[in-house]
């Protein structure tokens, strides 16, 4: 059974100036977090009755032109789901998937067919596999990143980052690939974190993953296209080089959300100065490249170790980040992924392994 040995991906944000609607002073920040109980029972109910998605990580959410909302998810568990909530041995499982919003109805996107499921986004090596990053829509084009990943070995940990890429998909037909071609993959950080318009450019954050320590990256390019010319923060200034790039703060989660905010910047993150934290932070900037000082708590996730909410200490949370299309710049709607180290409790609890929504209140 799977495991996330990076605990990262991303969703594109629209909707970006209802959170930078009030420049005021960003600091401090005093948050209250609880349950977003709608959506958290939406997803519940949807996936419990085993019809299509019954559970993912990644949780990525960006709008559709038409009012109707896409969220993105890396590895996908489908129907059907036992009547006491657990999951056949012989479930179909995904690499990645994606789920259409309209209003309270879910339908679930993926490749192959509804009688032979398949991974809607997949290398051209049957060996390797995508991970959902970030994705926007522009133009009608869902531009979708993806991380790929290839085995190393047998063991369930011996696989390894190969590269990252963009994935384009009409989203009048969701389920059909435009193309996918390669983003910027040669220093070793994982271009995919998280896309944030802002004025003449779409920023690109990018994790650099040494177990231990993960550093936040940022590059950007002019206009929305990530096709076009990149340019990476080094510490003072844009280049055109890769190498370039700085790191810009550590202790960030793969995926993770970098937003304006109240007219500074909000980075949102799992603590990972900690092993498997609980503990969901955020850092304000004054700029989309920081620096980011402040770390500040936003909530702690109750389904963590072994007093959490399921008493198993396998379970852990990570990856979170806001979704600026359902927040305000007072009301952050933030995600997290819930999974376990054990893959046999994924088959008895179809539960465990699905995206919290937290609300978090700013004063």
């Amino acid at each position: 059974m799977r495991r996330r040995t990076i605990l990262g991906g991303a969703a594109g944000a629209a909707a970006l100036t209802v959170l930078s609607a009030r420049p005021a002073s960003a600091a401090p920040l005093t948050p209250t977090g609880s349950p977003n109980t709608a959506l958290d029972t939406l997803f519940n109910t949807y996936g419990n009755s085993g019809v299509g998605w019954t559970g993912a990580d990644s949780t990525y959410s960006t709008p559709l032109p038409d009012g109707r909302r896409l969220w993105m998810y890396s590895d996908t568990f489908l129907g059907p789901v036992n009547p006491d909530l657990s999951r056949p041995l012989d479930t179909p499982f995904l690499r990645n998937s994606m789920i259409v919003q309209d209003g309270q109805r879910l339908t679930t996107v993926h490749g192959g067919t509804a009688a032979e499921p398949a991974t809607l986004l997949a290398p051209a090596s049957g060996d390797n596999w995508y991970w959902i990053g970030a994705g926007i829509v522009v133009g009608g084009m869902l531009n979708q990143t993806v991380v790929e990943f290839g085995r190393t070995g047998t063991g369930p940990w011996d696989f390894a980052w190969m590269g990252t890429h963009l994935a384009r998909i009409s989203v009048g037909r969701l389920n059909r690939v435009v193309d996918i071609r390669p983003l910027p993959s040669g220093a070793e950080i994982t271009w995919a974190a998280w896309l944030q318009p802002f004025g003449d450019h779409l920023y690109v954050y990018g994790v650099e993953d040494r177990g231990a320590s993960k550093y936040m990256h940022v590059a950007r390019v002019a206009g929305r296209d990530l096709r076009g010319p990149w340019e990476f923060w080094t510490g003072s200034g844009w280049s055109t080089v890769e190498a370039d790039s700085a790191r810009v703060v550590e202790g960030v989660s793969n995926e993770h959300s970098v937003t304006p905010w109240r007219g500074k910047w909000l980075l949102v993150t799992q603590d990972t100065t900690e092993l498997f934290s609980a503990k969901i932070v955020a850092y304000v900037g004054d700029g989309p490249t920081g620096p980011f000082t402040g770390k500040t708590l936003l909530y702690t996730t109750p389904e963590t170790g072994a007093l959490g909410t399921y008493g198993n200490a396998n379970v852990y949370t990570y990856n979170p980040h806001v979704h600026p299309e359902l927040s305000t710049d007072r009301r952050l709607l933030v995600s997290y992924n819930v999974n376990s180290f054990n893959g046999d409790d994924l088959y008895r609890d179809v539960t465990i392994y699905r995206g919290r929504f937290v609300d978090v209140t700013l004063a």
